[in-house]
């Protein structure tokens, strides 16, 4: 919504940077006024009536605790240490517990809820043990305790974080869905990113995604298990789900092919990997149908890990979490419902200890020579392990694919 020139100037001169050293009690007075000025004409403008506007922001405070806030006058940061689980250790991540405990109960889930899994996947082409695999993550088979306001958590990082223009309009799809009065009395509890729900979906994705499974005419994510299950899956098939098709299977990559051809843009059939000499760690072969079907090299820990080749669904499984280590454990956790697969062969080297600040220091040297690292975020991710490994096979070394701790030195010279 545009504002007038009045409006503006006066948005403008509620919010200019306080003077330094500002108390936070001058910073939630800036606060009250964006919300009032900024957040009201815009959720008035989608239909949000000032009772639910009101209701929604009653007693809410800023909130000083939620990660990569930018108060107003400060300038952002990389963060030193990654709280986001799925950005850090992939031994942490995969510790044998979690993975038990999510195999465990999806078995409890896969069979109480035989029939409804059947029908979303009849319906979505999106297998059932999938679906089981990502509730279980996010939010235990709606068993962990979501405990964030949501209106409270989407109003400080939209008014103060580094995503700022993204949280202020995941907090208008907040109130919207408010407006419809499909959440139930107290229930709009997000985690401390503002997803909702046993889902965990953000509030767009609420209003996208989520359908009726039960058949109620309500889509309720909050208490409803087939809503639940149906809405996991109508977001797999809309993000374009392949039916038919696997996530992924674990390989050996011989020393003669490189960890640099990671990444989805180096997709190839996959009997091109198996003539290369990339095999599954099962020991039979790729399956006929999948044979020609594209594949794509993935080493989440580079040559620290197990290795994958991943079909198109894997990267599906990452729209819904962007964690290269969140889509492997969706995938892997499936198989265990399904099919009753142990741990991967592959075992997880030390790595994933660095600090965030470390990591985006050795992309900005990496930047500096050339090298596409995805941006200087702090993250590992695809683009920034086989930059590594590049510059490591450009001094004559064996390519390792992964941050190591004596790399920030090496590349600062």
């Amino acid at each position: 919504m545009r504002l007038a020139a009045p409006l503006l100037f006066l948005v403008l001169a509620l919010f200019a940077p306080p003077a330094a050293g500002q108390d936070r009690a001058g910073v939630e007075r800036q606060f009250s006024a964006w919300l009032e000025q900024a957040v009201w004409p815009r959720a008035r403008a989608e239909g949000v009536s000032r009772t639910t506007f009101e209701t929604a922001f009653s007693g809410v405070r800023l909130n000083w605790d939620l990660p990569d806030l930018v108060p107003p006058g400060a300038t952002a940061q990389t963060p030193k240490r990654q709280r986001q689980a799925e950005f850090g250790s992939p031994a942490r991540y995969f510790a044998p517990n979690t993975v038990a405990t999510a195999t465990r109960i999806g078995r409890e889930m896969a069979r109480r809820h035989a029939g409804t899994l059947a029908a979303v996947e009849r319906a979505t082409g999106v297998p059932g043990r999938i679906v089981l695999a990502i509730w279980g993550r996010e939010s235990g088979y709606g068993r962990v305790a979501i405990p964030h306001d949501a209106f409270e958590v989407l109003g400080t990082k939209g008014f103060m974080s580094t995503r700022a223009a993204y949280f202020t309009d995941e907090l208008i799809a907040a109130l919207k869905i408010a407006e419809t009065g499909a959440v139930p009395g107290g229930a709009m509890k997000s985690s401390w990113a503002g997803a909702l729900g046993q889902p965990q979906f953000m509030p767009s994705s609420y209003l996208r995604y989520a359908v009726d499974g039960d058949g109620d005419g309500r889509a309720d994510i909050w208490r409803s298990e087939a809503d639940t299950i149906a809405s996991i899956a109508t977001y797999l098939q809309r993000h374009g789900w392949v039916p038919g098709r696997d996530w992924g299977f674990e390989v050996r990559v011989p020393a003669s092919v490189s960890c640099t051809l990671e990444g989805p843009d180096q997709g190839r059939p996959i009997e091109e990997w198996e003539a290369m000499g990339v095999a599954r760690v099962s020991g039979k072969p790729f399956p006929v149908h999948e044979r020609r079907g594209e594949g794509f090299l993935m080493m989440p820990a580079g040559r620290n890990g197990p290795a994958f080749v991943v079909t198109p669904n894997f990267y599906v499984l990452k729209d819904y979490n962007m964690s290269d280590l969140y889509a492997l454990f969706v995938g892997h956790v499936g198989d265990r419902i399904a099919y009753g697969m142990g741990d991967f062969e592959g075992a997880w080297g030390p790595v994933g200890g660095l600090y965030r600040s470390d990591i985006a220091a050795m992309q900005r040297a990496l930047e500096g020579m050339g090298h596409d690292v995805g941006g200087a975020d702090g993250l590992p991710g695809f683009k920034t392990r086989r930059s590594i490994g590049r510059w490591q096979e450009s001094l004559g070394r064996p390519a390792t694919c992964f941050p190591e701790a004596g790399m920030k030195a090496a590349l600062a010279r």
